[in-house]
């Protein structure tokens, strides 16, 4: 009896039903079992109505047949398409070829110059002859340890052997004036913002499909609002921010101006029996420690509030260590993200609500006051300053002291003393050198050995013909080598000028300045390179009250 049309409408209406809830294997299985119960010709049957090829329908009948038991997958290890990578060998290689040449500085990798997306590589691979999509290679890339990554700000160039003893020396500083209860503000300025309809960074939430409409471009309306000058004092023990909003320059007198607003409103409520301030602060910018209006500045405020004012400055590539920076300003960005700072009023408003679950709280006021750029302070305005440089980096820490009213509290150094002598052997101290005594002393036998060779040579020169005296002999030079090294360092950090040196060598003017032509070259061509410092004494006195401050290590004996 054959298989009649009706048995084959049956089986085609009952795979229709069933086929949809089963996956490959299952229905593989299934139209093996009809054709089994079918037997002759069930297969040509089964393979008919269920609209698959009779070797479908015959491997389902070996399955049933060999008895297997559920093999937990639906193809076969090794079944299904296989991956590009194994069919093409020489796809990974190829593929790498691309990524890797660009880390290594491979000139002639064809995407060296070129956006590195799945999409170019996988065009540059196919025009190789690797058929490949994005998505392929994507997954060869992850296989073989590649991500997607940005710059990472870790390179921070050459770094000043202080660094880290200066960081430990604010942390002392800071430590000493929290404990006696003195203020300890970080100050610096924040970002220059535009005030108007601009782009802000970050994204806030609106209802979808109505983002704030902004300007297309960047540029600053002269006729507009202008910029915001956002200037902010960060109290480290109190943790409360205080955010000057300027209007005009980013200048010295504007930053202090900033600190004058915050003593007033906070400062001397929050700190009534006070007697000094701790400022740290960046190694440039408006309140750099090279700038002389910063400290000009700083004085008159230090005689305002009778106040001894220390100032220590974070040493120079390090501004992003600055307590202001992270407990401060990156909550007041994080708070008007995504927002346009349509106006200065906005601006303040916005800083003002800046808090943190720690217990930040910020103060904003603005400022609309005119400050003058290219102002000028000469040297003899510095000097008639009532400052002390500390004797750990007098260029980074400093005092400007109270010229009337009641007398500061000094911090690292006493009193200016007068008429005080200064033997040889304190010049030499690290903090005028700027190396240690060591180095120096390396540095002198090195450079003396060369300076007496040159000396006996020019001698020779002179005589035309050999010594009769033996060496030794003769007139002693004013200045033995070594001092003539020490000389030469001492001017080559501008300390003071080569009349002063010409009293602190008890030489003459002549005897220096010839010390330091003959001393300077050899300097460069033996790579050594001295660091000007900020410090300056108009004359031997000022030097003498500078080291005999309270000692920070022992001294060489006179």
């Amino acid at each position: 009896m054959g298989i009649t049309q009706e048995i084959r409408d049956q089986l085609a209406a009952r795979f229709v039903v069933l086929f949809p809830h089963l996956d490959e294997r299952q229905q593989r299985l299934l139209v093996g079992a009809e054709a089994r119960l079918l037997g002759h010709g069930g297969i040509r049957a089964v393979a008919w109505a269920a609209g698959v090829s009779e070797t479908t329908v015959r491997k389902g009948v070996y399955e049933l047949e060999a008895g297997e038991g559920p093999l937990g997958r639906v193809r076969r290890p090794g079944g299904g398409r296989k991956k590009a990578a194994d069919l093409d060998v020489g796809l990974r290689p190829a593929l790498l070829a691309l990524v890797e040449p660009d880390m290594r500085g491979d000139p002639m990798s064809p995407l060296r110059w070129t956006t590195k997306s799945t999409r170019n590589l996988a065009g540059e691979l196919t025009r190789q002859g690797h058929k490949v999509s994005a998505d392929t290679v994507g997954d060869l890339l992850r296989e073989a340890g590649f991500s997607l990554q940005a710059n990472s700000k870790t390179v921070e160039g050459k770094q000043h052997p202080d660094r880290d003893a200066q960081f430990r020396y604010i942390n002392d500083q800071a430590k000493d004036h929290i404990s006696a209860g003195d203020p300890v503000i970080s100050v610096d300025s924040k970002k220059k913002e535009l005030v108007g309809q601009y782009k802000n960074a970050g994204r806030e939430w609106q209802p979808a499909g109505e983002p704030v409409k902004v300007k297309t471009h960047d540029f600053l309306d002269r006729e507009g609002p202008g910029k915001a000058i956002p200037y902010g004092i960060y109290d480290i023990a109190a943790n409360t921010g205080w955010v000057s909003v300027g209007t005009d320059h980013d200048t010295a007198a504007f930053a202090v101006e900033s600190i004058r607003r915050w003593w007033q409103a906070r400062g001397r409520h929050d700190y009534p029996h006070a007697t000094r301030l701790l400022i740290t602060a960046d190694a440039g910018g408006s309140n750099g420690y090279r700038t002389r209006a910063w400290k000009s500045e700083l004085a008159g405020l230090a005689t305002e509030t009778g106040m001894g004012i220390t100032v220590c400055h974070l040493p120079p590539g390090t501004s992003k260590w600055n307590r202001i920076e992270h407990r401060l300003f990156s909550h007041i960005s994080m708070n008007w993200r995504g927002r346009p700072l349509s106006s200065h009023d906005v601006i303040v408003e916005t800083i003002a609500a800046t808090t943190t679950r720690t217990g930040l709280t910020v103060e904003a006021r603005l400022d609309t006051d005119n400050y003058d750029t290219g102002v000028k302070v000469s040297d003899a305005q510095v000097d008639a300053l009532a400052m002390s440089r500390h004797r750990f980096h007098g260029d980074w820490n400093y005092t400007l002291h109270a010229v009337h009213g009641q007398a500061a509290t000094l911090a690292d150094d006493s009193p200016p003393v007068q008429n005080l002598s200064v033997c040889r052997a304190d010049l030499a101290h690290p903090t005028l050198t700027g190396m240690p005594h060591a180095q120096l002393a390396a540095m002198t036998s090195q450079l003396a050995a060369i300076q007496a060779i040159q000396r006996e040579q020019r001698r020779h020169d002179r005589r035309g013909a050999a010594r009769l005296r033996a060496p030794g002999a003769g007139a002693k030079p004013k200045l033995a080598d070594a001092d003539r090294v020490l000389a030469t360092v001492l001017y080559q950090r501008k300390l003071c000028t080569q009349a002063v040196l010409a009293k602190l060598f008890d030489v003459d003017g002549t005897t220096i300045s010839n010390a330091v032509q003959e001393t300077r070259p050899l300097l460069q061509q033996h790579g050594y390179e001295i660091t000007p410092s900020t410090a300056r004494f108009p004359t031997p006195a000022d030097l003498a009250a500078f080291l005999t401050a309270a000692p920070t290590q022992q001294e060489p004996a006179c």
